[in-house]
């Protein structure tokens, strides 16, 4: 057991709503936090600034600034700010968010993506640092079981509608970000998830840096397992297969402990196509250790409360 004489420093990797959960409720607890975040988002307004301005897709890392501002203020959601369709339909400003806007305008201003979050995020006064895991332009791929042919691009992926197999980076290899590497070597624990398991957290270990590293840094790794599943993405799935597909990319005795939702809401009435992963899946025959914990959301059963999670995580860490 670890005694900790100052807050300790934990690492999120991910992406997506499911990091900005974690790290809204992380954020009161300790100002150590690093958030490794991916750059494989390819839809909507992220996808139309990467292509048409050459930057990486900035709305995951839009999120994650907001999510840990000090004060989630009427700066904070001028950020989230979506600007509607109007007459425009997808041209001009419909669809893009000011946040993702300000990033983008701020990487020209400092001439470097990682610059520019540094930036935003003292606009908005987050706490801690936000950093992509690679800063080269990929492209996330994934092959289907008893499927023919591959997709390519974040955003098609789930919309097959078919069971994922693997997933991989185009190009093969991508250098890791260095500071997401030391960040990670220097951590107390590093949380992977929850989010969208081949979409959000998926695409950073897929980065051979940040891999090693997480096989080589003393911190306990723990993974957030998801609350339910995923239309398009992880339909059917319990969670031995969210792990087994896990460590079947990364390899095994990577993931020390799993978090696992144990309250299933009587009120339980989620989107079409999703359902509750429920706590008789909780069986794996991984290595890591189960910490079954409520973490769900009472308004919203099928996600995880931000404070429960970061309880959970604080929980686990003085155990470590």
């Amino acid at each position: 057991m670890h005694e900790f004489t100052m807050p300790p420093k934990i690492v999120a990797i991910g992406g997506g709503h499911g990091l900005a959960s974690l790290l809204r409720g992380l954020k009161h607890h300790t100002p150590n936090i690093t958030a490794i975040v991916t750059v494989a988002d390819d839809g909507g307004s992220s996808g139309r600034l990467r292509r048409e301005m050459g930057v990486l897709p900035p709305g995951d890392f839009r999120m994650c600034i907001t999510a840990l501002a000090n004060d989630e203020s009427l700066v904070a959601q001028l950020f989230q700010y979506r600007f509607g369709g109007g007459a425009g339909g997808d041209s001009g400003l419909a669809g893009h968010n000011f946040g993702n806007l300000f990033i983008t305008a701020m990487a020209a201003l400092t001439g470097s993506f990682e610059r520019a979050l540094v930036e935003s995020s003292k606009v908005l006064a987050s706490t801690g640092r936000i950093i992509p895991s690679t800063l080269m332009d990929v492209t996330l791929c994934a092959e289907y079981r008893n499927v023919r042919g591959n997709a390519r691009g974040e955003s098609s992926i789930g919309k097959e509608g078919h069971i994922i197999e693997r997933v991989w980076l185009e190009p093969h290899q991508p250098a890791a970000f260095p500071d997401a590497v030391r960040a990670i070597l220097d951590a107390d624990l590093v949380v992977m998830g929850p989010g969208s398991l081949f979409t959000s957290v998926m695409p950073n270990l897929l980065v051979p840096g940040i891999t090693r590293a997480l096989q080589h840094t003393k911190a306990s790794c723990v993974y957030v397992g998801n609350v339910a599943t995923e239309r398009g993405e992880t339909d059917g799935f319990t969670l031995p297969d969210f792990v087994n597909a896990l460590e079947m990319h990364i390899g095994r005795n990577v993931i020390d402990y799993v978090i696992a939702n144990n309250y299933v809401s009587a009120n339980f009435n989620p989107p079409s196509r999703v359902t509750i992963i429920q706590p008789v899946d909780f069986v794996v025959s991984s290595s890591a250790k189960i910490i079954p914990i409520d973490v769900v959301d009472v308004e919203t059963p099928w996600r995880h409360s931000p404070n429960k999670l970061a309880q959970a995580v604080l929980g686990l860490i003085k155990h470590c």
